[in-house]
């Protein structure tokens, strides 16, 4: 073997020969190899640092012992980062979990930190030592069992970061849209109140009629007690009734007839209201009183929209919040409606951004299911961002929740209407690290993630069917809570 400038001196022994070395190391503790000795030729490896023992793509796969030095696992993300996946070091051995979970390459980057000395099985050599040595067998079993569990805490992490990640870059243009929003309002309302008040003390010595003092007060009343019900006509007919408004405010020499006439049209006032003020007021009087008026009712908008705009980062906030902190949330009922709304909330910026319509039916009733934390979120952030990514610009997504019965079920489906999945990918695409996106779009965890929290987590389950056109994933969840399945897989969370 040669890695670049670092060779691997690779050398073939009889078994006979490293049986001593063997015995003292923690794979063969305890396991009388005197049988073992008739076994045939082995592979020593002498592994210089920094050198890789076998990489990713790899078509042969090996069990090792390492009889001394440190070696280290480590996955190639998709932005060329390492990520370590596991260790070994003196006396330990790797290389046992893609041979007992049936893969026929490598996976990972195994590289020497120091010199190394290795004794590499084959496959047939592997099989032999697990049928003829019961305390190899449970070293190896037990080996494999802690790296599983240690790899589902990492993926689980990395992938909530990923997805936090991803909606975080949505979140930053959802919370941009907002705070530019109401930094325009209050500018705009600092405007309003300076003319007000200039508008206020330019009248403030003129004394006003009894009728002038009854028709204001209605129109204050009107623009007070209308809050922010703006109302609501199709844009043909408000077009012509802020057109309609501006002509009648110009004739009545009311100066920025065109600017207020819309602002007043928005809080549903009408010509017939105003006569009153075009009565009692002279020509010059009218203009201030209505410029007045306008200025009011413009503020008021602008305070609904500046409230509007916080509710909307609350929410947004919200939102994230429990996507990020429900897992540490005690036991509860969850609302999987609420859950769904909060995902929508925060991927808002990607549907809009591709005018993804969004259809909702929720039936669910009961819409809550007994559980600690949820991790639902990234269920539905998951399914909803990849049904995203498939949906053509302009397309939609449906969302449906029911209840069955015998058991009780609770299901949620979400469809998209993009190209489909091909039938030879359908049955792969739980597999971890398995994705169809291009080279950095995708980590292939997602579903594999969804998949594990639906099944273990829940005690639930995920279907799929797909067609040209039509792509369904369906997850059904147990009313009757997951305490079972979350004790089984409390050490992933």
């Amino acid at each position: 073997m040669n890695d670049g400038e670092k060779s691997v001196k690779v050398e073939s022994i009889p078994f006979a020969t490293v049986v001593d070395a063997l015995q003292q190391t923690s794979v063969f503790a305890g396991t009388d190899l005197e049988a073992l000795k008739g076994f045939g030729d082995l592979k020593r490896l002498t592994v210089p640092a920094e050198a890789t023992v076998t990489k990713p793509g790899d078509p042969v796969i090996f069990y090792w012992v390492v009889l001394r030095g440190d070696l280290r696992a480590e996955r190639i993300e998709a932005d060329g980062s390492h990520t370590l996946v596991g260790t070994a070091t003196d006396g330990g051995g790797f290389g046992e979990a893609p041979l007992l979970s049936g893969k026929t390459q490598m996976s990972f980057f195994v590289t020497a930190e120091r010199e190394s000395t290795l004794v590499q099985f084959d496959a047939e050599q592997f099989w032999s030592l697990l049928a003829c040595c019961p305390n190899v067998r449970k070293t190896v079993v037990a080996d494999m069992a802690r790296r599983l569990q240690t790899y589902q805490v990492e993926a689980l992490h990395r992938e909530k970061l990923v997805s936090l990640g991803t909606l975080a870059a949505g979140l930053m243009h959802e919370l941009h849209n907002p705070g530019s929003a109401a930094k325009r309002a209050a500018s705009q309302l600092r405007e309003n109140l300076m003319k007000m008040q200039e508008l206020g003390l330019k009248n403030a010595g003129k004394s006003k009629t009894p009728e002038q003092l009854v028709c204001m007060h209605e129109l204050l009343s009107h623009t007070l007690n209308g809050g922010c019900r703006l109302a609501a006509m199709s844009s043909v007919e408000q077009a012509d009734a802020e057109e309609a408004m501006g002509e009648w405010l110009a004739a009545a020499g009311v100066e920025n007839a065109f600017t207020i006439g819309p602002v007043l049209v928005g809080m549903g006032f009408d010509r017939r209201e105003l006569d009153c003020a075009k009565e009692a007021f002279d020509r010059e009087s009218l203009s201030d009183a209505l410029n007045w008026l306008g200025s009011l009712v413009s503020s008021v908008t602008l305070v609904c929209a500046i409230e509007e705009s916080i509710s909307r980062i609350s929410e947004l906030a919200m939102a994230v919040k429990k996507f990020a902190y429900d897992e540490k949330s005690p036991s509860k009922e969850l609302d999987v409606h609420d859950s769904l709304q909060s995902t929508l909330t925060i991927l808002g910026h990607k549907l809009h951004i591709k005018q993804i319509g969004i259809e909702k039916t929720f039936a669910a009733s009961p819409a809550t299911i007994r559980t600690r934390g949820s991790a639902l979120s990234q269920v539905w952030t998951n399914l909803i961002d990849n049904a995203a990514d498939a949906s053509p610009s302009g397309g939609r997504i449906e969302i449906a929740t029911w209840t069955e019965a015998n058991p009780d079920w609770l299901a949620v489906s979400i469809t998209d209407h993009g190209e489909g999945i091909p039938p030879d990918v359908l049955p792969r695409i739980f597999e971890p690290f398995f994705t169809t996106k291009p080279q950095g779009s995708g980590t292939g965890l997602g579903l594999e993630i969804v998949h594990r929290i639906v099944t273990q987590k829940f005690g639930g389950k995920i279907e799929v069917t797909s067609e040209p056109g039509k792509t369904r994933f369906v997850v059904r969840l147990p009313l009757s809570g997951a305490t079972q399945a979350e004790n089984l897989t409390s050490p992933v969370r």
